[in-house]
């Protein structure tokens, strides 16, 4: 077949290939699409995944995203009601539940990112200019336990009425209703972080600190009350113990002193002079040695069987 003829072929075949891609689309599972027509939307979005058809060259397919999408503001310099100048950075999940609608005003998802900068960061300085710095710390009335050192812990704190959880209800609550003219739903709002700004953050380190101090000194002066009253019962349990022990002792002494005395009396009476005998000589013992010197008269009676040695 001459190279004409193959030509004649390959063109239509191709410009037919060019012309079905054209007219077919497919939509996914996470997808809305519109059809625009020279810049203008044509008909109702389509939601239903499949292959679809479209003409070919004049109209275009429009994708818009079906699933949560997310948006991160920059951390915005707020003053609270209690006059406490503050970091608040905020995030928010969205959704776009009216393609056609959002196509008309928005376009694209960068310009509807802008539109909500906008929104939520007035809504989150309205109601965060009318409330106490410790309303957007705290969600309940709980105590502060060692660890929780963040901000508004060396605050003094009243009671808490709103909490940060409906606080942030309440900025998506005036957020809404300012997307809903774009097809667009919120569908959350959170307070990611809460900072003093510089030139305040030292003022309340310093404070922190010293409330932490305060917190130590208390638990250092509850622990040496009950030290004392350890060490209180302890001495008092050591006398106790003590006092029954020499008691004991007192009593086994006076009865071995009963005792010993019973045996002297009994002695004496069998041999009253080897017994006066045998004591004198452990009188001797006790008393004499070669530093000692006595001066007896010569009827004294501890002479007198010293007496009965000399020649």
């Amino acid at each position: 077949m001459k190279p004409e003829r193959w030509i004649l072929i390959i063109v239509p075949v191709i410009v037919v290939l060019i012309v079905v891609a054209a007219t077919l689309y497919t939509v996914d599972e996470t997808k809305h699409v519109v059809i625009t027509q020279f810049g203008e939307p044509i008909g109702e979005p389509i939601t239903k995944a499949g292959l679809h058809i479209k003409k070919p060259f004049i109209q275009k397919v429009n994708y818009f995203e079906k699933r949560l999408l997310s948006w991160d503001g920059s951390p915005t310099q707020i003053p609270t009601k209690d006059k406490k100048y503050i970091w608040v950075d905020t995030t928010a999940r969205w959704r776009i539940v009216d393609p056609l609608k959002f196509l008309r005003t928005m376009g694209e998802e960068r310009i509807a990112h802008g539109r909500l900068d906008d929104i939520i960061d007035s809504a989150t300085r309205n109601q965060i200019t009318g409330q106490l710095l410790y309303e957007l710390v705290r969600d309940s009335q709980r105590e502060f336990v060692e660890t929780e050192l963040g901000i508004g812990a060396a605050e003094e704190v009243g009671e808490v009425k709103l909490g940060r959880d409906k606080i942030t209800r309440m900025i998506m609550e005036e957020a809404s209703p300012g997307v809903t003219q774009y097809g667009i739903e919120l569908v959350d709002i959170r307070i990611k972080r809460l900072n003093y700004v510089e030139e305040v953050r030292e003022k309340v380190y310093a404070r922190m600190i010293s409330e932490r101090k305060r917190v130590a000194e208390q638990d250092r002066s509850e622990g040496k009350g009950k030290q004392a009253e350890i060490e209180g019962m302890r001495e008092k349990e050591l006398k106790k113990i003590t006092s029954q022990a020499y008691r004991k002792a007192q009593e086994i002494k006076g009865e071995a002193d009963a005792e010993a005395t019973a045996i002297y009396a009994e002695a004496y009476t069998k041999d009253p002079e080897f017994y006066s005998f045998v004591k004198t000589l452990e009188t001797y013992q006790e008393t004499l040695d070669d530093n000692t010197w006595l001066l007896l008269t010569s009827d004294s009676e501890f002479y007198k069987y010293l007496k009965k040695l000399s020649p």
